[in-house]
């Protein structure tokens, strides 16, 4: 009896082109209006006690070809715990597994997926605890809710903000164990964060194509993280309706929280070109990333993006924008797809534990240098009020 595959599910992206016996050529089906693919996830069933071999065919001439040698594909017996698949290879642009699942349904991914159910539960549970508010900041072009949760009471505005690149999914797998810790009354480090700053959180920026199954952009095909510096409610309105709010309540540190597909490492992105690059953002900004890497075993430094010459940045960037914008400390947080190669993982690689880890990791780090946060903002209020003529 032949095996089946599907993927017409929350999250599911994958397209049979051709099946034979124990055997399956698949390819990955490009985002909506968009050239962009990579992320894939579906279903197998009925193939029980069988050794299959699935391929992938189109992955030469995806988003990003680097990320496909040492990587190996995510399967799930339950879709809670992910194992990597060891037998994956990857030559010719043509990524090849080979499987005996040990019951008749399994789940094959990129990474371990974070579907909108699973969203909208976490919304929900956290949204119900004591001292967290709920706002919807807008609707995506598909009509989902812009979710927002607001942790805290203090006189620093800090704006977590994850997946605008939906299937960056340990990014939202990050915002869920960040939820946890800044919730957990009996956490001392949280305690401090929540009466030191006030905490607008944004677990998922691109709802429709989290559902939809996109590696990079939303209903319209857009990346939103090219949307920044003149975001429309035509083409981007989750992000217009995220920067108004940080309109109305400025950012002093920010964290946009990614994946990256070729480098295994985890690393930060900064602002280093923008045009009013100043000494008191960057050295916050090297305080926390020093911190960090001390803190966190599976942070590094060494390895990262090409730093801008100075006024290169690009300004469509989140993280530039809001340094440039609102004179604030933000950064990108990139985490692996594949593992982290200095701290590797066999069995499980780069995973959602991992991340909410690394979650915990940064918050501890932003407690460590919630001093001289403190410090930068009142110093920066004088110089206004100095500026201010009499």
């Amino acid at each position: 009896m032949a095996f089946t595959i599907s993927s017409s599910f929350d999250a599911g992206n994958i397209r049979v082109t051709r099946q034979d016996g124990n055997s399956a050529d698949l390819e990955i089906v490009t985002d909506h209006m968009s050239e962009f693919y990579q992320w894939f996830y579906f279903r197998v069933a009925g193939a029980g006690g069988r050794q299959i071999t699935l391929r992938i065919a189109n992955c030469a001439a995806s988003a990003y070809p680097n990320g496909w040698p040492d990587y190996k594909a995510v399967m799930s017996l339950d879709r809670e715990e992910w194992v990597r698949l060891t037998d994956t290879s990857y030559a010719d642009g043509v990524l090849t597994m080979k499987l005996t699942p040990p019951q008749d349904l399994v789940w094959v991914a990129y990474f371990a997926p974070y579907s909108m159910e699973r969203h909208n539960d976490l919304v929900t549970q956290t949204a119900a605890l004591p001292g967290v508010g709920y706002a919807s900041l807008g609707k995506s072009l598909d009509g989902q809710d812009i979710d927002c949760l607001t942790i805290g009471e203090g006189e620093l505005n800090v704006w977590l903000y994850a997946r605008q690149h939906p299937g960056e999914t340990m990014a939202e797998w990050w915002m869920e164990g960040a939820l946890e810790k800044l919730t957990d009354d009996d956490d001392p480090v949280a305690r401090v964060l929540r009466a030191g700053c006030t905490f607008h959180i944004v677990p998922n920026m691109n709802p429709d194509g989290s559902r939809r199954g996109h590696l990079r952009t939303n209903a319209v095909g857009v990346n939103l993280n090219r949307e920044w510096h003149a975001p429309s409610a035509e083409k981007s309105p989750e992000v217009l309706c995220v920067r108004n709010a940080m309109d109305d309540l400025p950012p002093d540190f920010a964290m946009d929280v990614h994946g990256d597909e070729a480098i295994p490492a985890n690393f930060l992105a900064g602002f280093e070109g923008i045009p009013s690059l100043s000494d008191r953002q960057l050295q916050l900004f090297n305080l926390f990333a020093e911190t960090l890497e001390r803190i966190s075993p599976d942070f590094q430094r060494s390895q990262g993006y090409e730093i801008p010459a100075p006024g290169e940045a690009n300004m469509s960037m989140s993280t530039t924008q809001l340094a440039e914008r609102y004179g604030c400390v933000s950064m990108t947080l990139e985490m692996p797809f594949k593992d982290n190669f200095d701290l590797p993982d066999e069995v499980y690689g780069w995973s959602p534990q991992r991340s909410k880890y690394l979650a915990y990791a940064c918050l501890d780090a932003l407690h460590a240098v919630l001093p001289d946060l403190k410090s930068a903002k009142a110093q920066l209020a004088e110089t206004k009020r100095e500026k201010v003529p009499v």
